[in-house]
């Protein structure tokens, strides 16, 4: 298939890796902060096990970068963030919520500190530049607000340690779990992070000049080639099993932090302000009335994720609904992410699911269901 066979007009926009990834085997896109994302390499249960067995490079240049740089830059992007970044190095990146005056999440992004003053908003699927350049207008804080030409790779994986010791040399082993720094690979200019959308051990390459996207995907695939490396795409299998959110899917603009259980990224006490300060301390003061939990879900294998969302039931009434469901080939399990009242979420609770294929019981577990304190990503 040819990259000119792909397409719904130039409104939606192809990354520098666009064309690679198609001579690689991409056989379907979506799209994805308003540009095409690949999300078909044939069986996706392959694509699972060449992940969690050796290395996958994708794809995310759809995690576009908010710039924000400026004398006020620090204090602009802790007013946008409830997690307290007073103690974030250069160097660093966290995972933040962006969140809104009514404490719902906006997106759920990773932040890196480039410098003093300049950041990185790399961003899941929602218009966040738009967001920070209306909250500039009249926030009397001198930044500039910009997206960068800035374009992510994935490589996750238990050989992406190795595939980064060949292509960067021994350096890049001591680089700590979200840490990141500036590099380059035959003069390609790059940052390359310790993180990644996968709860493997992986890293983010990130392309600093997009006329060297043909170059980059290809020098790694070869230098990989040796390691197993395969061309892939973000596994929902995988990061349901880790219990990762997909933004419009397990969380929206309507989701609060305390309904996910995301307490620790709240810092309600300190003495910055921020945007949803007030409305996140009344709501925890007064309780959540759904909470996020883990299922499984008695029922055939799934042929892929569901694409709508399922009502969760108990004794005839509805209580909430399946946010994320798929099949883990490696659990032998049909496993779910939902929402649901907070008197529903115990763990042991005896659930039903309003599948595609009729009603069927459910469990309410932990979650992650797989690998719970992340060591696999931390080693």
């Amino acid at each position: 298939m040819h990259a000119d066979d792909f397409g719904f007009g130039t409104q939606i926009r192809k990354s520098p890796y666009f064309d690679a990834t198609v001579r690689w085997g991409a056989q379907g896109f979506s799209v994805y902060n308003h540009m095409y994302i690949p999300r078909d390499f044939g069986d996706p249960e392959q694509n699972f096990w060449n992940l969690v067995n050796e290395a996958i490079l994708c794809d995310v240049a759809v995690e576009r970068q908010v710039e924000i740089t400026g004398p006020d830059a620090a204090r602009f992007v802790q007013m946008m963030t409830p997690r307290d970044l007073s103690k974030m190095a250069v160097g660093q990146c966290k995972y933040i919520l962006i969140t809104n005056a009514e404490g719902g999440i906006l997106n759920d992004p990773i932040l890196l500190r480039l410098a003093e003053n300049h950041f990185w908003i790399s961003l899941a699927d929602s218009d966040i530049l738009l967001w920070a350049q209306g909250l500039a207008v009249h926030s009397g804080m001198d930044v500039q607000i910009c997206e960068p030409d800035v374009s992510p790779l994935q490589l996750q994986g238990p050989k992406s340690g190795e595939i980064m010791q060949a292509l960067f040399g021994d350096s890049i082993m001591d680089l700590k779990y979200y840490w990141f720094r500036e590099m380059d690979l035959d003069g390609i200019p790059l940052i390359v992070s310790r993180t990644g959308w996968s709860s493997e051990l992986g890293y983010e390459i990130y392309l600093r000049d997009s006329a060297h996207g043909d170059a980059l995907w290809e020098r790694i695939m070869a230098t990989g080639m040796d390691y197993g490396l395969k061309p892939g795409h973000t596994s929902s299998i995988r990061r349901i099993e880790g219990g990762m959110l997909s933004y419009h899917a397990d969380a929206d603009i309507h989701t609060n932090p305390f309904e996910l259980g995301m307490d620790r990224l709240v810092s309600l006490d300190m003495e910055a302000e921020f945007i949803g300060k007030a409305a996140l301390r009344r709501i925890r003061d007064e309780g959540v009335t759904r909470k996020q939990i883990g299922l499984i879900i008695d029922c055939e294998p799934l042929k892929g994720p569901n694409t709508t969302f399922w009502a969760v039931q108990k004794d005839g009434e509805t209580v909430g609904k399946v946010t994320s469901a798929v099949y883990s080939p490696r659990l032998g399990q049909t496993i779910a992410l939902a929402m649901v009242s907070a008197d529903m979420a115990h763990l042991g609770l005896a659930l039903d699911v309003l599948t595609p294929s009729g009603p069927t019981g459910a469990t309410v577990v932990e979650r992650p269901f797989y690998d719970p304190k992340k060591q696999l990503a931390v080693a």
